[in-house]
């Protein structure tokens, strides 16, 4: 995160003629749940990967804004370059960051993406989102069983199941996170599942976020049995073909040996 801050802080070193940012959000809460008991992996990644599925409605959007008004130029971004969406969407009045470093709405909890706009005109801009509604609860910190949420919205990334299990590149996970990953494979929502305004959550209908049927069913020995070959092609447009094969072998390993 310390890489490119000037980039991060300022949309006209991305985009030269930069006048506005939107701000949108993409709830991806699903309706299907996986099993129990079965390797777990994080509800962002149950379908097609986002990146593929907004970027194309970022552009229908631009293309929408172009007939309606005039002559736009923009750019859009999906946690694909260096911008800070919560801080803008928390400028464009959508919600607040909670203490698990999570963008959370009052009208439908956390499960959103977000993604930015970089526009080359002046608009009507909506205020920003200027209170703080976690209040006292410490629902997500409590939760983290590897103490990754700490105090006054401090997020150590490093200690985070999902930097584990999608970020490090290591041959092996630390032997010191043993017996503290509940079975998450891929991701972690601890966080966001123990999360009280979550309860406003409703599923998605988005089709392209529908489940693959293989991550709603597959056994720790099922995953253990997967040649590559049929990882690449049953994940080819997953977001678990980040970790690639060799990192899913590993995770799928340490739990069981956890």
């Amino acid at each position: 995160m310390e890489n490119y801050f000037d980039l991060r802080t300022d949309p006209k070193k991305l985009v030269p003629d930069a006048k506005s940012v939107i701000t949108l959000m993409m709830n991806y809460y699903p309706k299907e749940r996986q099993q129990d008991g079965i390797p777990k992996v994080s509800k962002y990644a149950y379908g097609i990967d986002y990146h593929f599925v907004i970027k194309d409605k970022l552009k229908e959007l631009l293309e929408d804004l172009n007939q309606q008004i005039g002559t736009i130029n923009g750019r859009g971004f999906v946690d694909s370059a260096p911008v800070l969406e919560k801080a803008w969407a928390v400028k464009s009045g959508l919600g607040w960051v909670g203490k698990n470093g999570v963008l959370i709405t009052r009208q439908s909890g956390s499960f959103n993406f977000i993604a930015t706009l970089f526009v080359d005109i002046e608009l009507a801009y909506d205020n920003p989102f200027i209170k703080d509604y976690c209040g006292s609860c410490t629902k997500c910190i409590d939760s983290c069983p590897t103490e990754a949420i700490q105090p006054n919205k401090v997020i150590n990334a490093s200690k985070c199941i999902s930097y584990y299990t999608i970020e490090l590149k290591d041959e092996l996970i630390e032997d010191s996170a043993k017996g503290k990953f509940e079975n998450w494979m891929f991701g972690c929502d601890i966080c966001q599942d123990v999360c009280p305004w979550n309860r406003f959550s409703i599923p998605t209908t988005e089709q392209a976020f529908a489940p693959i049927p293989e991550i709603l069913n597959l056994t720790t020995q099922q995953w253990e049995e997967m040649s590559e070959e049929t990882f690449r092609k049953v994940f080819k447009n997953s977001p678990l073909k980040r970790s690639k094969y060799k990192g899913i072998m590993r995770n799928i390993k340490f739990l069981k040996n956890s």
